[in-house]
């Protein structure tokens, strides 16, 4: 793996090299793993901002709070690790200072939209005469197309969400709580995820324990799409909803997963909206193949709720990956054309203000003559209904 982060910080520095960037600064904790392998709780959250600096040349530094440093050495490949303390020598500025050095002509390559304002204003404050370019479009680029080995952990991610759902749906019964569907939820997931890990190396810093509070809307509040897990039971003849989105994660690749479920028995109304909701998934799923263009996939998708009298109230899907959305986004104006090796993730959805709202949700990515599913569970109404 460590290979994998070498190459991408080459990648990285030719790119520097055609923009006549000086430095790139990387503090979105996304950003921090793909480049480096780095990984950690803590961050911004708790005001300590950990910092990658990659030169033109070199491989590169990595400033980080003197609690993570034990952590980062065996994670990653690159060497120049500087440790900073609480309130003691500046703290990651003097190392920042160090590193960048005090010439005011510097292009620094920063995220725009996700660099902490600790960190911008003290550069803008300290380098005033330093030009900043916004690198999100360069580093988009590279990360749009999966390597072999992104692929391989994506397909496990979908294994562990299958397992989310089979665990869901072997829980989901009159009486019981939402919340007990989200405590199965955790369990089965977890424990796939613990399969494929080792007791051993790298596999040591990433936890199978399944985490962020599940989405699940039950009865009349599937309309509201992402509400969190109550204390509300299941009565007989509800819908289940269950975005797996924030929690379908392994080894950082974040899947994009839906499913919903009915309680012994469907009402016909329901039954006849969620068939429209898969039929324009599988309408946009169908066109998924190397040259189509994202938005023409959201307007195909789109013309099957039109058709039906709904209106489609949000994208039809998104690029997935180590961020939870990335390129391309299949919404209008995205005019980007799809290519092999891209991981995407596409929703069927239709809401019923105040009484329902039928969902649907897969992962996949781009192949040389199609596409391969990574979340292949059922969602034929007949499966769903428990």
């Amino acid at each position: 793996m460590p290979n994998i982060f070498n190459e991408r910080i080459a990648r990285l520095q030719e790119k520097m090299a055609e923009d006549k960037i000086d430095f790139v600064l990387l503090t979105d904790p996304d950003s921090i793993y793909y480049v480096s392998g780095f990984c950690g709780d803590l961050g911004m959250d708790f005001g300590r901002p950990m910092i990658v600096a990659i030169s033109r040349s070199g491989s590169g530094t990595i400033i980080t709070p003197e609690l993570e440093a034990l952590m980062v050495k065996p994670m990653v490949s690159i060497e120049d690790i500087r440790q900073w303390m609480d309130g003691v020598d500046g703290e990651w500025r003097k190392h920042l200072k160090d590193v960048l050095g005090s010439h005011q002509k510097l292009n620094i390559g920063i995220e725009w939209f996700d660099i902490p304002r600790l960190v911008s204003e003290w550069l803008l404050n300290e380098l005033s005469g330093a030009t900043y370019i916004d690198i999100t479009y360069i580093l988009g680029k590279m990360r749009i197309i999966k390597s072999p080995e992104e692929i391989a952990v994506a397909r496990q991610a979908g294994q562990v969400a299958i397992a989310m759902a089979d665990a869901a749906a072997r829980t989901i019964a009159e009486g019981v709580p939402e919340y007990e569907v989200a405590l199965a939820v955790i369990a089965g997931g977890t424990r796939k995820a613990a399969e494929f890990l080792s007791e051993a190396g790298l596999d040591l810093f990433f936890s199978p324990t399944i985490h962020n509070l599940q989405v699940i809307n039950t009865g009349t509040d599937t309309c509201l799409c992402h509400r969190r897990n109550s204390v509300r039971r299941l009565h007989k003849g509800d819908p289940v909803y269950l975005c797996f989105c924030t929690i379908s994660e392994f080894k950082k690749f974040k899947l994009g997963f839906d499913r919903e479920w009915f309680v012994e028995t469907v009402k016909d109304e329901h039954a006849r909206t969620y068939e429209i909701c898969l039929k324009a998934q599988k309408t946009g799923l169908d066109m998924i193949r190397p040259g189509v263009i994202a938005q023409d996939v959201h307007k195909a998708v789109n013309e099957v709720y039109r058709a039906a009298g709904f209106e489609a109230g949000y994208r039809s899907g998104r690029g997935i990956g180590y961020s939870f959305c990335e390129d391309p986004e299949l919404k209008q104006g995205i005019k980007i054309p799809l290519e092999e090796g891209m991981t995407l993730c596409l929703d069927g959805g239709i809401t019923i203000p105040g009484e329902f709202g039928a969902r649907v949700g897969d992962s996949f990515v781009v192949t040389k003559t199609g596409h391969e599913i990574l979340t292949p569970y059922p969602k034929d109404l007949d499966s769903l209904i428990i």
